[in-house]
């Protein structure tokens, strides 16, 4: 059984019926829009938002049954999430998602554009089906900030005046946004109270964080190299923690030459490659490790309000499966 199995485990029939609701949700009788989403099916990673919801769902009720609520909450996330990566492979002009060609690069960005709605448009209309208002309000609370975050990201990146402020206002919202209203709707969808509801948010928020953080180490080739390409953010101009860290430590002549190579040569391998050094060899990986194990350990000290169940140790683990990740 392998480690995510395992996580799993306690809520793996929940999984099972949740991937049944979820490949029915994608199904359309326009031939195209069906050949595309089965190339996405096929492609799917390791669905962790879902399970996110299904493990807060579980710790909260116990051994009663879940209920059709949790199942309509995973799959409104879930679709949320799709239409998220299918779009932002369009903003970021990428050719690839998960090792496979993106939407966008076989079918071309309008054609990407327009699954992307249709994918949203299908949860949010899962939830009015089902009238379960008080998901939707969560998840749509999500798609705004989600929106807020790329654009706040886009801003910034022009004059590439990023502090760790702000760089952690972005990051709140473009990711951890998302993983805040997989557990606050996983908390919701079993009946728990407005204070429940918020505290699952919070929690689902500073995991949240930690992932973006482990994200940005990632991109420098932090851990095991796994062919996944490196140095993609600085390509992007965009400002991630280690950097943020690095060139606040660095002396300010170093600290404006790593800027413009950045801002004027972010193309160039060679220049790609020089402030991948000085980050690597500076303090600002350390310094981002750090700041992600202080994230994780408030999460999980969060759940310590809990008794003990098989579903919260589930979820201690999941977050820890996403903080040793190595892609």
């Amino acid at each position: 059984m392998s480690r995510i199995d395992h996580i799993q485990a306690p809520v793996a029939s929940e999984m099972k019926a949740f991937r049944a609701h979820f490949r029915e949700a994608m199904r359309t009788d326009v031939t195209l829009l069906n050949t595309v989403t089965r190339y996405i099916l096929k492609r799917n990673g390791k669905q962790m938002r879902p399970l996110f919801v299904f493990l807060t769902a579980r710790m909260h009720a116990g051994a009663a049954p879940l209920g059709k609520r949790a199942n309509v909450a995973a799959s409104l996330i879930e679709l949320l999430h799709t239409a998220t990566l299918v779009h932002d492979d369009v903003v970021d002009e990428s050719p690839m998602r998960r090792g496979f060609f993106s939407i966008q690069a076989l079918w071309r960005k309008k054609v990407a554009v327009l699954v992307g709605d249709y994918l949203l448009s299908r949860g949010l209309l899962i939830a009015v089906d089902e009238d379960t208002w008080d998901l939707l309000k969560i998840t749509s609370r999500a798609v705004r900030e989600m929106s807020e975050g790329e654009l706040l990201q886009i801003e910034k990146a022009r004059r590439l005046d990023i502090t760790e402020e702000v760089y952690f206002e972005i990051i709140r919202r473009k990711t951890a946004s998302l993983i805040a209203a997989c557990c606050a709707c996983g908390a919701a969808a079993v009946g728990t109270d407005e204070e429940g509801v918020e505290r699952m948010r919070r929690f689902g928020e500073l995991v949240g964080l930690a992932f973006q953080i482990k994200d940005d180490l990632l991109d420098l080739g932090d851990g095991d190299r796994t062919g996944k390409p490196t140095g993609v953010d600085i390509k992007e101009r965009k400002m991630t923690l280690p950097l943020i860290h690095t060139l606040r430590q660095v002396p300010a002549g170093e600290r404006r030459r790593l800027i413009r190579l950045v801002k004027y040569r972010h193309n160039d391998p060679a220049a790609v490659e020089t402030v991948m050094r000085a980050v690597l060899d500076g303090p600002g990986m350390g310094y981002a490790r750090e700041k992600m194990k202080e994230l994780r350990d408030e999460a999980i000290e969060m759940l310590d309000a809990f008794p003990e169940s098989e579903a919260r140790t589930a979820l201690v683990d999941l977050v820890d499966f996403t903080m040793q990740r190595k892609r």
